[in-house]
């Protein structure tokens, strides 16, 4: 018996929607997110073979994860503080949220020091909400080239969160439409309520917490 049964129900359902949607269930990758779980949350979903994580603090992070990395995967899922780049690119593998030129230029620094580059993501908000962080859709294409060309930074792909009780059909759609112009093939898009959803729109990676690991009372990931 698997030591996690909540984990296979989500493979199960990641596989069945990239078989509807005519895609290999081998491209889509699950993010379990982590943040704010107890570790007797998260050991069983670990030892049933899960090897990405997603975290949305750094300070958090590090208290979790350290002693424990070796053969995983952490992913920056939260808003990140530029006075927290150094810290971030020594812990992450993957940065999902660039959003601002401060941001790369903090991270480009904290790489050239470290002597490594986290992979990055950078965060559109597509639906132009002034509370959520990411760049605005129309200031994407722009931000990109600044980052990738005048900053040197490999952005490997996108990721968004759609509004709160909007379709997130749509979003999904115009965070793939930005991606391919820009010749970006990963999409980090899809949450506990809608990953279904995003893998049918393109998605290569999913973010899933409460689906996951129970409602501890924040809002569904």
């Amino acid at each position: 018996m698997s030591a996690s049964p909540a984990l296979d129900a989500i493979l199960a359902r990641i596989a069945a929607a990239a078989q509807a949607a005519g895609r290999d269930p081998s491209g889509i990758s699950l993010t379990a997110v982590s943040k704010q779980q107890p570790w007797e949350a998260i050991e069983p979903v670990l030892a049933a073979g899960q090897k990405v994580f997603g975290e949305n603090r750094v300070q958090e992070a590090a208290s979790r994860w350290t002693g424990r990395r070796q053969g995983l995967e952490l992913r920056l899922i939260g808003p990140l503080q530029t006075n927290k780049a150094r810290d971030a690119t020594a812990l992450f593998d993957v940065i999902e949220t660039l959003d601002r030129e401060r941001l790369a230029e903090a991270l480009r620094a904290a790489a050239d020091a470290a002597g490594r580059l986290p992979r990055l993501y950078v965060q559109v908000n597509t639906g132009e909400e002034p509370q959520k962080a990411g760049v605005a859709p129309l200031e994407a294409d722009a931000f990109l080239d600044r980052v990738r060309g005048g900053l040197g930074l490999p952005v490997e792909g996108l990721m968004c969160i759609p509004p709160a009780g909007e379709p997130p059909g749509p979003h999904f759609a115009l965070l793939a439409r930005i991606a391919a112009r820009n010749g970006l093939e990963r999409l980090s898009m899809g949450m506990s309520g809608d990953f279904e959803t995003a893998i049918a729109f393109g998605a290569t990676s999913v973010r899933v917490g409460s689906a996951l690991f129970g409602d501890r009372g924040a809002p569904a990931v």
